[in-house]
């Protein structure tokens, strides 16, 4: 991570990029600093998992993960047939073939806005943190939206740790421009 901590950052009243120096980042704020670099990567190995999870919704048939779910929870069910766990996957795939596609979408679109945005932020582009918060604010709102349809602590637990992304991604931004001026 320490290949992170000098970022070439884009000057557009210059035109030409300039070095910020490595001390300067941990001398501003450095628990909150550190913490952006975290979650970063946390949403980046997220975006990761995100991408895949939307190439197999594309290639996986649903006749075949409702398969794998019935082996996976029928010990469980016989046993009790009111396990939370093993009810809500039978649930899920009952609704996964007509959310197929939209499920893929979902899946790539967040996974691979979140790496190419994680990426230029690491990169240092300046331009990159307002789409990072444009992204976030879209599915924050979006994750808002389903939890008023029905609460579950997941979406919940997904949508606060957006909103704290979010929050330490702005105060990088503003402390980035704040260099360059």
């Amino acid at each position: 991570m320490e290949g992170f901590q000098t970022a070439v950052l884009e000057c557009p009243m210059q035109g030409k990029p300039e070095r910020a120096r490595p001390n300067d980042s941990r001398r501003a704020n450095p628990p909150l600093g550190r913490a952006f670099r975290v979650t970063l990567l946390l949403k980046g190995v997220d975006a990761v998992f995100e991408v895949m999870g939307g190439v197999l919704f594309l290639v996986v048939s649903p006749s075949s993960v409702s398969g794998l779910v019935r082996a996976l929870t029928q010990h469980e069910l016989s046993e009790d047939p009111n396990d939370p766990i093993a009810a809500h996957l039978r649930d899920a795939v009952a609704h996964f073939s007509g959310a197929r596609s939209f499920g893929a979408a979902y899946l790539l679109s967040h996974g691979l806005g979140k790496i190419v945005l994680i990426l230029e932020i690491f990169r240092g582009r300046l331009w990159a943190y307002p789409g990072m918060l444009v992204l976030l604010a879209v599915f924050i709102v979006y994750q808002t939206y389903r939890l008023a349809r029905g609460f579950t602590f997941g979406m919940f637990a997904l949508t606060a740790f957006d909103i704290v992304v979010a929050w330490l991604t702005w105060r990088e931004y503003r402390r980035q421009r704040q260099h360059l001026e």
